[in-house]
C-alpha cells in the first residue's frame, strides 16, 4: 500500500473524528430538554392523528396541553370528555366540559330539488370540479357530489347517498374531527353541537344568491326572506348575504322557525313526529274536560 493511500485514509479518519466531536458539542450546546409529561399525555390520546384538535397530530396536542397554563380551547374530538379528563388529571388541571359536536351537511340539493343543467365529465374530485366551473346544476354553492369528504374521513363516518348524491353522516361513528369540513371546497359541512337528546335545528342551505335566483336553482334553498328570524323568540337567527343562519349556542329548539320557512330549508333532526291538528284538538279536549267538570261541580 503506497504512502499516499495511507495518508489519505488517516486524513479521512481524522476529519471524521473532528466532525463527530464538533457535532456532539453543537448538539449539547443547543440541546432542548423536552418535558417528560408530553409523552404521558400523548399516551393518553387515542393516536388517531386526525388533526381535528387543530394541532399537527396527537403529539402536537400533547405539547400544547403541557405548555398551556389552562386547558381552554384544547380538545381531542376523538377521545372526547373522558380522554380530556384523564389528561387534566395527569397535568393537575381542571378541564371545562364541552358539548359534543357532530358534522352537519348543510345542503338539501338532491335531484328533486336541484335539477341538473349539465354533465361533469372530469376527474371525480370536488376540489377539481369546484375550481373548473359552477357545477352540474345552477347552484354554485351546493354539494358537488364527488365525495372528497368521504375520502377524507378517517373514521368511515360519512358516505354518499346513491339516490340523493349527497353526503350522509353516521351519527354513531362521527367524532367531529373536522376532516370532512376541511375537505369540502364549498364549505357546506359544519361542526355543530349535537344538542340535547341529539336534537338540533339548522338551515340546510349555504346559497347566498338572491331569493329568486336561489329558488330557481333549488326548490329547497334559503331565500333570505327573514321570516325565521322574526319568528325566533331567542334571537338565534340572523340573515346575512341572503342566507339565514341559526346560532346553536342561542337556539332553544322551539322549532318555530321550521314551521314558517316557506321553502323547507330549515331542518329538524331527531325530534318526535309533530302532532297533527286532529291530534292536537283531541289532546286539548281531553285537557279541557276535567276543568269543565270541576266548574260544573262548583256551581252545583
Amino acid at each position: 500500500m503506497s504512502t499516499l493511500v495511507i495518508i489519505t485514509i488517516i486524513s479521512l479518519c481524522a476529519i471524521g473524528i473532528v466532525s463527530a466531536v464538533i457535532l456532539y458539542l453543537v448538539a449539547q450546546k443547543f440541546k432542548v430538554e423536552e418535558d417528560p409529561r408530553i409523552d404521558i399525555v400523548e399516551g393518553l390520546l387515542p393516536g388517531a392523528n386526525c388533526g381535528g384538535c387543530g394541532y399537527p397530530g396527537c403529539r402536537g396536542l400533547a405539547e400544547a396541553a403541557v405548555k398551556s397554563e389552562t386547558m381552554d380551547g384544547i380538545l381531542c374530538p376523538v377521545g372526547g370528555a373522558e380522554t380530556m379528563n384523564k389528561i387534566a388529571a395527569a397535568l393537575g388541571r381542571e378541564v371545562k366540559a364541552q358539548a359534543p359536536k357532530i358534522a352537519v351537511v348543510r345542503c338539501n340539493g338532491h335531484c328533486e330539488n336541484r335539477p341538473r343543467t349539465s354533465v361533469y365529465d372530469g376527474a371525480r374530485s370536488c376540489a377539481i370540479e369546484h375550481s373548473l366551473y359552477v357545477g352540474d346544476t345552477a347552484c354554485g354553492f351546493g354539494c358537488l357530489g364527488c365525495g372528497d369528504c368521504v375520502t377524507a374521513c378517517p373514521f368511515d363516518a360519512i358516505h354518499m347517498d346513491p339516490v340523493s348524491s349527497l353526503p350522509v353522516v353516521d351519527e354513531q361513528k362521527c367524532v367531529a374531527c373536522g376532516a370532512c369540513v376541511k375537505a369540502c371546497p364549498r364549505n357546506i359541512i359544519e361542526l355543530r353541537n349535537k344538542g340535547p337528546k341529539d336534537r338540533r335545528v339548522f338551515v340546510c342551505c349555504v346559497n347566498k344568491d338572491k331569493g329568486g335566483i336561489a329558488r330557481k336553482a333549488c326548490k329547497a334553498a334559503c331565500i333570505g326572506c327573514g321570516k325565521c328570524a322574526k319568528e325566533c323568540p331567542f334571537g338565534a337567527i340572523t340573515v346575512e348575504n341572503n342566507l339565514a343562519y341559526i346560532d346553536y349556542s342561542l337556539c332553544r329548539l322551539c322549532r318555530k322557525c321550521v314551521s314558517v320557512c316557506p321553502t323547507g330549508a330549515i331542518h329538524e333532526v331527531n325530534f318526535p313526529p309533530r302532532k297533527t291538528e286532529t291530534e292536537a284538538e283531541k289532546a286539548q279536549a281531553v285537557t279541557a274536560t276535567p276543568q269543565t267538570t270541576r266548574e260544573t261541580d262548583s256551581k252545583n
